[in-house]
């Protein structure tokens, strides 16, 4: 599930890349899907009708019925500084995790690398 809260300004770039994809060939609608998800974590299957087109229009219904919430960019800011924290943190606990069951820790070993190529020059 990507996000549900967007600002005004979010809303309406994904309104214009949601025309763009509407009147766009399967590869520019398969681009502009990518786009949303990763610059915006906008899942049209968290709004659509299964089977049904998802444009500007469902995208304003899905406002109307409160699926999607519009804020203010300050809240919209502090929440995308908060879920980056929260990813680093779990990025890190999966890391330590990791090490911890036996993983090799790539980090030092390309450090050992980094070292071992500047003294064998």
């Amino acid at each position: 599930m990507g996000r549900n809260k967007f600002s005004q300004h979010e809303i309406d770039i994904i309104g214009m890349l949601l025309r763009r994809k509407n009147a766009g060939t399967r590869f520019q609608q398969k681009q502009i899907r990518h786009q949303l998800r990763v610059n915006f974590e906008f899942n049209i299957s968290d709004f659509n009708v299964q089977g049904k087109a998802f444009g500007e229009e469902e995208l304003h219904e899905a406002i109307k019925r409160g699926a999607i919430q519009i804020l203010d960019d300050a809240t919209i800011a502090a929440m995308k500084e908060k879920r980056a924290r929260d990813k680093a943190r779990d990025e890190a606990a999966r890391e330590e995790q990791a090490l911890s069951e036996g993983a090799t820790d790539w980090k030092a070993a390309l450090k050992e690398w980094e070292d071992w190529e500047a003294t064998s020059h």
